[in-house]
């Protein structure tokens, strides 16, 4: 396994990194309040191809919409903002410049009176669904009616924790036998305040979301939380980061559906759990096919864990 270095030619921090769907174009934010994007070349070679000043406070995370909604990001922000942004193809104001290509802010999502700590698209199956949550414990769910009209988005639900909110990861995999769900997790340091990770599940008979599960094992605080892929498991794997590596199972029980919620409960266990980086976990994040889970610590590492019928074990480290 080989690693590349990209001068990403950020003044301060880069808080977050994300590829597209097809792993050739990429996105960073930073404390300098700058979002960059950067696209790959035959050779391999990634080249600066969009750079803006994205909010007025650090940038803390950047992401992708699915390729059928176009060339989109959000981002999000500690001057309590996020936004969708949008590639243009321009006509070019002066000769020569034609075929230039820009990002234009779509819009700007500004609910919230508190850091804005992350930001998701929803599953494609779902429409252009975005989430947000912050740092006043409030996860606010958007939805774009027109996708050809990126400029209106109308805030669909809102939901209050009682802690802080750090991350969230929608489950990319639901069908008719089991609801659209969402993790949360928090960044909340007291111990005593109990379960740190959230599971919300949408109701079809309510149209709304409620929260199902507290992973009351996750104490410690939560930096990122990644839902697996889904293909042909009958249950759903959860990626944790805190101050180690957690993947958890979270297996539908049969006929538990609530007639009247819509909802199901859940056989909630815990898979595995790695401290192979001695240190603070930050990030997780799983390939295409939920197969191979990647981790990165304040150890300066990047380590790799495949599940072979459970339970994970260790690959390659970076």
């Amino acid at each position: 396994m080989s690693a590349h270095s990209v001068n990403a030619e950020h003044k301060d921090l880069i808080h977050d990194v994300a590829y597209d769907f097809y792993g050739k174009r990429m996105a960073t934010c930073s404390s300098d309040q700058f979002v960059k994007v950067w696209d790959q070349d035959e050779q391999g070679n990634w080249y600066m191809t969009g750079s803006w000043k994205a909010h007025s406070g650090s940038v803390w995370k950047v992401t992708w919409a699915h390729p059928e909604f176009g060339q989109v990001v959000a981002t999000c922000s500690f001057d309590r903002t996020a936004c969708v942004w949008e590639e243009i193809v321009g006509e070019g104001a002066v000769p020569g410049e034609e075929g230039l290509r820009h990002w234009v802010r779509r819009t700007n999502l500004v609910d919230s009176r508190t850091s804005v700590t992350d930001v998701k698209f929803g599953p494609k199956s779902m429409g252009l669904l975005v989430a947000t949550c912050s740092a006043d414990g409030i996860v606010r769910i958007y939805e774009a009616p027109d996708i050809m009209n990126l400029a209106q988005w109308t805030l669909q639900h809102e939901m209050t924790l009682k802690l802080s909110c750090s991350c969230l990861s929608w489950n990319p995999s639901f069908n008719r036998l089991h609801p659209p769900m969402l993790a949360v997790g928090s960044d909340d340091t007291n111990a005593s305040s109990g379960g740190k990770v959230f599971i919300y599940e949408y109701s079809e008979n309510t149209h709304r979301w409620a929260k199902t599960e507290t992973l009351s094992t996750v104490t410690d605080a939560v930096h990122d939380i990644s839902f697996a892929p889904n293909l042909g498991r009958s249950f759903h794997l959860l990626a944790i980061a805190t101050k180690d590596v957690r993947i958890v199972t979270l297996k539908p029980l049969p006929d538990s559906s609530n007639a009247q919620s819509g909802l199901m409960k859940l056989d909630i266990q815990m898979t595995a759990q790695f401290d192979d980086h001695y240190s603070i976990v930050w990030r997780v994040c799983w390939n295409i096919t939920g197969t191979i889970l990647a981790s990165s610590g304040d150890d300066g590492c990047v380590r790799l864990w495949k599940g072979q019928f459970l339970p994970f074990r260790i690959l390659p480290v970076v």
